[in-house]
């Protein structure tokens, strides 16, 4: 679907302005008049404005801050969600699957390659005709260009290799509840410039927040997205800073994360990515440098004692459960504005 020409809503993380629910009805009923991404596709956080990127995290937050209210199970009665998964998942299958649930509706698991024993557009026209909307974890980002390119309801890239846009929302989500506001923040990245940090990167430069990234040299950003990055940053005062020292990085950080070193479908890269990422580690002595006060982020699954060392990730400065937790609220938030 086209995700052009379609109007945002003034929003903010701390307080939106809601439209005005029917007397007597769930605060909730706002999100049904909500339509800026009604029928929208989440491709990335690159084609999102900021305000509909806020817009998601305050419908995230009043999901969870609601979450045995009644209202939630008319979001999606009667719809139905296909996801498809290239790739094996834990957070993303458990939380799409069970948001539809928690909204009235129903998924359907389908997992393979796709393109193998029929094309993505045959796919995607199929799936069209009977169900409401698409989430798909796939390697190739075209793949998620291509279904969205041949359906006529939501699709929702539920992972690429180019972005990972859900979890750039629960993550914000999360840094949202843990320091109680957005603004004036700064995110810092030790690792891999892969696609978790081009969601991040984006989302920051988007609201105005800081952003800084410690990786080898090699493991950069994609170039295109760190370039768009640094343009919109031009416009919202935020910084955004690439560097090859992870202490630089961590410096005045109020986060840092991390996330592993060899994604699926890099291993055999292992022992080459192991030596490269040594001094990478987020551990007691990296995150001293940080504010005393600084979190730890990881979006999961860890190699425990490479990226992340144990006593970080279980300690008291370690949101990662958090972020896992509000995958499933920023994951219902998508479901509820889009189908």
């Amino acid at each position: 679907m086209n995700n052009e020409g379609v109007g945002a809503a003034s929003v903010s993380a701390q307080s939106s302005q809601r439209m005005s629910a029917p007397q007597g009805r769930s605060a909730l009923n706002y999100i049904f008049a909500a339509d800026q991404l009604r029928g929208r596709d989440i491709i990335g956080i690159e084609q999102l404005t900021k305000e509909e990127l806020l817009l998601v995290l305050q419908v995230a937050l009043d999901l969870k801050q609601n979450k045995f209210d009644g209202t939630q199970t008319q979001f999606s009665k009667g719809q139905t969600l296909a996801m498809l998964f290239e790739k094996p998942s834990l957070r993303t299958r458990v939380t799409f699957e069970a948001g539809m649930t928690q909204l009235g509706g129903n998924a359907i698991y389908l997992e393979g390659q796709l393109g193998l024993r029929e094309s993505v557009p045959d796919v995607a026209k199929n799936l069209d005709r009977w169900l409401d909307g698409i989430m798909a974890r796939t390697f190739d980002h075209d793949t998620v260009l291509q279904l969205a390119a041949n359906a006529n309801i939501p699709v929702i890239n539920g992972l690429s290799d180019r972005e990972h846009p859900c979890q750039a929302f629960a993550d914000f989500l999360t840094l949202q509840e843990s320091k109680g506001k957005l603004d004036g923040l700064k995110l810092a990245f030790i690792g891999d410039g892969n696609n978790v940090v081009n969601s991040l990167m984006l989302f920051a430069a988007k609201i105005g927040m800081h952003f800084s990234i410690a990786c080898p040299p090699g493991y950069e950003p994609v170039k295109d997205l760190w370039e768009l990055t640094l343009e919109i940053a031009k416009g919202t005062g935020s910084k955004i800073v690439l560097t090859h020292d992870p202490v630089e990085a961590v410096k005045d950080a109020d986060a840092v994360y991390t996330d592993t070193w060899v994604s699926m479908g890099q291993e055999s890269e292992t022992e080459k990515r192991v030596k490269d990422f040594n001094g990478f580690q987020v551990n007691a002595e990296l995150m001293a440098k940080a504010k005393q006060d600084a979190i730890a982020m990881h979006c999961l699954p860890a190699h425990r004692g490479y990226e992340i060392t144990d006593d970080i990730l279980d300690g008291k400065q370690s949101v990662v459960f958090d972020q896992a937790e509000n995958r499933l609220h920023a994951q219902k938030a998508v479901i509820a504005l889009t189908l």
